[in-house]
């Protein structure tokens, strides 16, 4: 450590800081701002920054929107903190649509603007533009947030007005949208096709095309982020009887899916994808009988081998598992109609 350069020494304690105490030392001195301000330090800072103890859960309310830690030692939530947006709104009618690396995609409902938001710094980006590009209409658009190999950020929309589908990436690093082919099944433009958010893992983009929630067509549509072309893989073999709910996550670079099927009482299914084959990892335990109602409006949180059933107010109960492949928390269910999120605390920043 003697023979260390300061400034290397520097570096590596600044960047396994807490993303916030990063924000106050940039007022330190001006070489520190300048460090702290490099793209290198935010990469290494944020890869640094992605484990459990910076993970936080937004939830959004029609008065308030508030952020809470997970309490490691007990995973429920901790006290929480009322944030405050720093953008336009109309009684929180904030849609959350993709995270990524501390970056929230949102849409203001009442205009139907794109923003990419970090929460922690609270800079945020508009994406709409006067040519109509960067609106959002819920239940026909599909949004992802992914990094190229040139760590360039980026949003992929999806958009189906009438029949008639259109694909658009976002550029940070240039700040103007570009549109991009995208041939698929003309079934898939209808609107009784639901597409998931897009979730980034590997270099590709995944979304799931589902005909519906009980029974129908169940597809997973990949878009590989750096030669930008699609493709169209299986979904795993669920029952088709009853509804179908899946969410994918990005589990240690590797794409997992939860699979809920049933209708009054759920069965939860965890696959991973190897190549394009979808593999069982597990099943969960018998789940308590959970009203429709209250299952469309909790979150599930699953790490170090256990399943944790969580409502807005707090931990419902806890289901034990043998498998332990998870650090970090994921959520398990759709979270609350895009009313909430799991992120990490990082100081990436929505624009350049």
């Amino acid at each position: 450590m003697a023979d260390l350069p300061i400034h290397t020494i520097v570096f590596e304690i600044l960047t396994r800081l807490p993303a916030k105490d990063v924000g106050r030392s940039k007022s330190v001195c001006k070489q520190w701002y300048a460090l702290l301000s490099t793209q290198d330090f935010v990469r290494i800072h944020c890869s640094r920054s992605l484990v459990s103890s910076n993970q936080r859960v937004l939830l959004i309310d029609d008065l308030t929107c508030s952020v809470r830690p997970i309490i490691s030692n007990n995973n429920d939530y901790g006290p929480s903190s009322i944030v405050t947006f720093p953008f336009h709104h109309q009684n929180n009618d904030v849609s959350i649509l993709s995270h990524l690396n501390g970056l929230l995609c949102v849409c203001l409902n009442h205009t139907y603007e794109l923003l990419l938001w970090n929460p922690t710094t609270t800079a945020f980006k508009c994406l709409s533009t006067p040519d109509s590009h960067g609106f959002y209409i819920n239940n026909l658009d599909a949004i992802g947030l992914y990094v190229d190999a040139d760590d360039d950020y980026k949003v992929l929309h999806i958009k189906r007005r009438s029949g008639v589908l259109g694909v658009y990436v976002y550029s940070r690093e240039v700040d103007s949208w570009r549109n991009i082919p995208f041939i698929t099944r003309q079934e898939y433009l209808s609107p009784h096709f639901n597409w998931s958010a897009g979730t980034f893992c590997g270099g590709t983009l995944y979304f799931t095309v589902c005909e519906c929630w009980i029974g129908g067509t169940n597809v997973v549509i990949c878009f590989d982020v750096n030669s930008e072309q699609f493709k169209e893989i299986s979904f795993p073999p669920v029952p088709s009887i009853g509804m179908v709910q899946d969410v994918l996550v990005n589990v240690k670079n590797v794409v997992h899916m939860f699979a809920s099927t049933g209708m009054f009482e759920m069965t939860i299914d965890l696959w991973t994808l190897q190549g394009d084959y979808w593999i069982k990892v597990l099943s969960c335990p018998p789940i308590p009988p959970i009203s429709l109602s209250m299952w469309c409006d909790i979150t599930h949180y699953v790490t170090n081998g256990n399943w944790f059933v969580m409502t807005k107010s707090g931990k419902l109960f806890t289901i034990e598992m043998d498998m332990k492949p998870f650090e970090c928390f994921y959520p398990v269910s759709w979270f609350r109609g895009f009313k909430g999120a799991v992120f990490v605390q990082t100081i990436v920043s929505p624009s350049i």
